[in-house]
């Protein structure tokens, strides 16, 4: 390390503040004609940290705020042009200045990451979203991010992490959240359970375990064997009623809870794909459709896969005769298969090279990788930076491009399964319509995780009689929490995961506009980071950094991937001291 880059690491009092204010939707609603703005900046109160921006990744999620400005979820129809926030939400800091108040607890000069998904009071005020966010040399963080709903959302990070890796903890924290069970798996305590039958059936139904928990319990067309069963089986205090030949679901969802929708609906002996698809849409929030039975739909209902992502909305099953046997983790797995086969879609874009990368480094991670993306270029790129770690591992690399045509991938899926279906698909492309194309392609007892987010609303046709006939499993997180990002900052510092090895160009405090563009335009496969300390640097793709300036070029990884002695080199030449 360089003495001058010694001497950036140090706590200095803040330079010119410059930063980046979001004034409407656009590109051009950010700063002040096309450029940062001064911001001023004062010492912390008592419950304050002043904190100095040190990298900030933008994400794709900042191009949906772009684009819908105060319209997006997350700002709440805020009037941006009176009350404006500021995006950048991938960030890490280091502490200036602490508050009398918090001094047995931070330090000036330590370094910190920031979970950025905040909930106070239950309802989301994000970093970067609600909270104004990183694309600014220096601001201060108080109460609303030290002290929300889970605490303190911010995390210590060790000196050995450079400062591209530790913003990227945040992107590789929502990968891991994904492979981490975020589902309810048992039925919820207190809460209210629909159970609905066919008259007729004879199955002698079971609950072997869980069905003294909800609070009420409502049956619709239950036989009389299984209303026995219920109870029989219910809690001492849960109230029983019966609600035959509802054909309105949609209102007796809203008189029984109010449009929150129903905690648990089990479903005996499905037939209709019709009744599956009217019913999905009124399980509640982290809400559960157990589906049980032997005989296939008449096809494939249509799922509302922003709820499955959004909302942890899960469809579980089992061919019975016992109902809990849905629940539990033995028939609800979240990580990748060992030995299997995974396929990523949208393979070629920075999330799916990280999903990629994160299943080579696993210790049982799959046998093979089926890497799909109609993009040829983010396919050549994301196969010469990953091919070769997978051969290292040995796990088979297949690159493919459908160019259009879905009969490509399904073709290369069953050549490399034997028509079996891939163990794990990823999807990382928000389109319900690739949702569908993907999930046809899953083997028996096989995942698929809906890992870019769509609109609650959007609609995908899925094989949901695979969930109970053959234990397909249809996943979706969103954000993260800080116990995703800890672990990738504990791997990154073990060396078992390389976050910086995503990045794919880099930029200083005025090249924020040029590096939305380039988000919304997808001209880079990897990360875009900005670097607030530094000025006089346009956006630029890490190929052109090394050619225009060789004495950074030379210090990335042999296959031109980031590195802590290119990110020291560049904090050298461009931070304005």
């Amino acid at each position: 390390m360089s003495e001058d880059l010694d001497q950036y690491r140090q706590p200095t009092q803040p330079s010119r503040n410059l930063g980046w204010n979001m004034y409407g939707a656009g590109v051009d609603a950010q700063g002040a004609d096309g450029k940062p703005e001064p911001i001023e900046v004062g010492p912390p109160d008592a419950d304050q940290l002043l904190i100095r921006i040190d990298a900030v990744g933008l994400c794709y999620s900042d191009a949906k705020l772009v684009k819908q400005g105060g319209d997006h979820p997350k700002l709440y129809h805020r009037d941006l042009a009176n009350d404006p926030t500021r995006l950048g939400h991938e960030a890490t800091v280091t502490i200036l200045d602490v508050g009398e108040a918090l001094t047995d607890r931070f330090t000036p000069g330590q370094r910190l990451a920031v979970n950025p998904d905040i909930h106070t009071d239950g309802r989301s005020t994000a970093y970067g979203y609600t909270i104004p966010g990183a694309l600014i040399r220096y601001h201060l963080i108080g109460p609303e991010v030290l002290d929300a709903d889970d605490g303190s959302y911010v995390i210590p990070i060790d000196d050995s992490i450079g400062y591209a890796a530790a913003a990227l903890s945040e992107p590789w924290g929502c990968v891991e959240a994904a492979y981490t069970q975020r589902r309810r798996l048992s039925p919820l305590e207190g809460g209210v359970m629909w159970v609905l039958g066919r008259p007729d059936d004879p199955t002698e139904y079971q609950f072997s375990e869980g069905l003294d928990r909800p609070g009420r319990i409502i049956t619709t067309n239950v036989p009389p064997q299984v209303m026995a069963m219920i109870d029989d089986k219910k809690g001492p205090d849960t109230a029983i009623e019966v609600r035959d030949d509802i054909d309105d679901y949609a209102g007796f969802a809203a008189e029984v809870t109010g449009g929150d929708g129903f905690n648990d609906i089990v479903l005996l002996d499905p037939r209709s794909s019709d009744q599956v698809e009217a019913l999905a849409p009124h399980i509640a929030f982290r809400g559960i459709l157990n589906l049980v039975g032997t005989e296939r739909l008449d096809g494939m209902p249509g799922i509302d896969v922003g709820r499955i992502h959004y909302h942890y909305t899960a469809l579980v099953g089992n061919p019975g005769p016992d109902i809990a046997a849905s629940y539990g983790l033995a028939r609800n797995r979240s990580e990748l298969k060992p030995g299997g086969i995974t396929l990523v879609v949208g393979a070629g874009g920075p999330m799916g090279q990280m999903h990629m990368q994160r299943a080579i480094e696993l210790d049982e991670g799959p046998r093979t990788i089926i890497a799909s993306d109609l993009d040829e270029a983010r396919l050549a790129f994301a196969t010469d930076r990953l091919a070769p770690l997978a051969r290292a591992k040995g796990i088979e690399f297949i690159p493919v491009n459908p160019a259009g045509d879905p009969s490509i991938l399904a073709d290369a899926v069953a050549a490399a399964t034997g028509e079996r279906g891939a163990d794990d698909i990823i999807l990382s492309v928000p389109v319900p319509a690739v949702m569908e194309q993907g999930a046809a392609l899953l083997a028996p007892d096989g995942m698929l995780v809906l890992f870019a987010g769509v609109p609650n609303g959007s609609l995908a046709a899925l094989n949901v009689s695979d969930v109970y006939l053959a234990n397909a499993q249809f996943t979706g997180t969103s954000g993260l929490s800080t116990a995703d990002q800890r672990l990738v900052l504990d791997k990154a510092k073990a060396g078992t995961l390389s976050p910086q090895r995503s990045l794919g160009a880099v930029g200083s405090i005025e090249a924020v506009t040029e590096g939305l563009q380039a988000l919304i335009d997808g001209t880079f496969p990897g990360k875009v980071m900005i670097f607030p300390q530094l000025t006089g640097l346009p956006l630029t793709g890490l190929d052109d950094l090394a050619e225009r300036h060789p004495d950074i070029g030379s210090k990335l990884a042999e296959d031109g991937a980031w590195t802590t002695e290119a990110e020291a080199a560049l904090i050298d030449k461009f931070w304005q001291r």
